[in-house]
């Protein structure tokens, strides 16, 4: 079961560096005047409102179930995740598109581009912190797959949207500082207002990455597939159990749902039959510890 990664360690990781480099971008702008590193400042604010999102949607996760929601709460990080990828749209790229947009109507000189270039070098060198923060995390329930490949399979959203904003984040400064150091060498402006359009596109195009995936879950996915395979492994290995028929799984945030079908080995005790499926049930629950909601049917066919 994919339970090692710390999801809220990651997000204070990029918390923590997005704050930083936001304070530092502002000011970097102010003394430069680079639309590319105005836009690069408003990203960082959306990146530290978007983890503030997601430790809010972590926190309502945890809520108990109640009548109305027998399931639980445990979707609504999928929620909150949805959300940050429509900031990341909206309030990162479309507002770095518009300042490129304005400054190729509108083009001023760069001042003290050094300033510029020393604050994006720090930058890059926070958001590498943050990144390896998240890819550590990762790395303990990634079992052996590619980052493409778990970023497509795995049910923990709000690690997708650190892991989305963090590599977004370092592209997009590579594309400031490549904008700033052209138009310092060059004396033409245009080059900073290409940067901040190359910056709002690659945010849009995060966005909608990271929301495709979020839509899936919110929808309702199941479990990852070699969690299925590891659950339906562990019911077949058991003595009591003579086929899985069916298994359905739900991820539910940080928990899942589990329903299956088995055909249970011969008895004509029905007394002995009830404590081999309490049995099997208390097993797959220790073996399996995120299964908070287990429906258990012995059937003699699916």
């Amino acid at each position: 079961m994919s339970s090692g990664a710390d999801s809220l360690k990651s997000i204070l990781f990029a918390l923590g560096a997005n704050l930083a480099i936001a304070v530092a971008k502002f000011i970097g702008a102010a003394v430069t005047g680079s639309s590319a590193m105005l836009a690069e400042a408003i990203h960082s604010v959306a990146d530290s409102g978007n983890q503030l999102l997601l430790m809010l949607g972590l926190r309502h996760a945890r809520r108990p179930p109640t009548p109305d929601y027998p399931l639980g709460y445990g979707k609504a990080i999928y929620f909150w995740s949805f959300i940050v990828a429509l900031i990341l749209f909206s309030m990162g790229g479309l507002f770095s598109i518009y300042e490129g947009v304005h400054k190729l109507r509108h083009p001023e000189p760069l001042n003290s581009a050094w300033v510029a270039i020393a604050i994006l070098m720090f930058s890059i060198g926070a958001e590498c912190v943050s990144l390896w923060g998240c890819v550590r995390e990762i790395d303990k329930v990634r079992s052996g797959r590619t980052l493409w490949r778990w970023f497509r399979e795995t049910r923990q959203s709000e690690l997708v949207v650190v892991l989305g904003e963090d590599l977004a984040a370092l592209t997009g400064l590579a594309f400031a500082l490549v904008a700033i150091v052209l138009s310092a060498a060059t004396g033409n402006p245009l080059f900073d207002a290409l940067g901040s359009l190359a910056i709002g596109a690659l945010l849009i195009i995060v966005a909608i990455a990271i929301g495709i995936e979020v839509q899936g879950m919110l929808i309702g996915q199941s479990m990852e597939l070699h969690e299925q395979q590891a659950i339906r492994g562990f019911l077949l290995a058991r003595d009591e159990i003579a086929d899985v028929l069916h298994l359905i799984t739900l991820q539910l945030g940080g928990s899942a749902m589990v329903a299956v079908k088995v055909r249970m080995a011969e008895t004509t005790d029905a007394a002995q039959l009830l404590e081999s499926i309490n049995r099997c049930e208390r097993a797959l629950r220790q073996a399996f510890p995120r299964i908070q909601w287990l429906f258990f049917e012995p059937d003699v066919t699916d």
